[in-house]
């Protein structure tokens, strides 16, 4: 059996995106068991340079589903980036969602050789489809919801690997 393009990534891209929205659910219940106010937690930074938890759900979901639109030659749905709740950022993943299990397989396999070009802060990068999927796409996307994960753990919410690798607890 041959490995193609859109079975080596938009299944996994659907899957951790479907666990990033599973972790925020476990965020949403702390924080009403808690009686805590929820942007303590997305706004929460690891560091003083790193991005708050919003910001890291933007970035997982803009990953996955511009990069998923560049090698299939799609349109990507834009978002605001104005979503503040746990709700809000479920429903962004869920359009990403929505966006990513529409795109045909057909319009991803066979694109491995074609150069894609993207943004990369004010300058571009350009990269075979392949590489693009497997040096950029997937582990930007999977450290952006690993750093979530490391925000929400770090303030308490009872996640665990299980959790983050099949959007169940344990």
């Amino acid at each position: 059996m041959t490995i193609t393009l859109s079975s080596a990534s938009l299944p996994g891209i659907i899957k951790m995106l479907n666990n990033l929205s599973h972790l925020l659910a476990k965020a949403e219940q702390f924080v009403a068991q808690k009686k805590c106010d929820p942007s303590a937690l997305t706004q929460y930074r690891l560091a003083p340079d790193m991005f708050p938890l919003t910001k890291q759900v933007f970035v997982a979901c803009d990953m996955a589903k511009n990069g998923m639109a560049r090698i299939s030659g799609l349109e990507a749905p834009k978002f605001d980036d104005s979503e503040t709740t746990f709700e809000q950022l479920r429903e962004r993943i869920q359009k990403t969602l929505d966006f990513l299990v529409s795109i045909p397989a057909s319009t991803v396999d066979g694109k491995e050789e074609n150069e894609i070009t993207f943004p990369v802060g004010p300058t571009t990068r350009t990269m075979k489809a392949e590489a693009y999927v497997v040096h950029w796409i997937l582990p930007n996307m999977y450290f952006h919801i690993t750093t979530v994960y490391n925000i929400l753990r770090h303030n308490g919410v009872e996640i665990g690997k299980r959790d983050f690798l099949a959007g169940e607890s344990a």
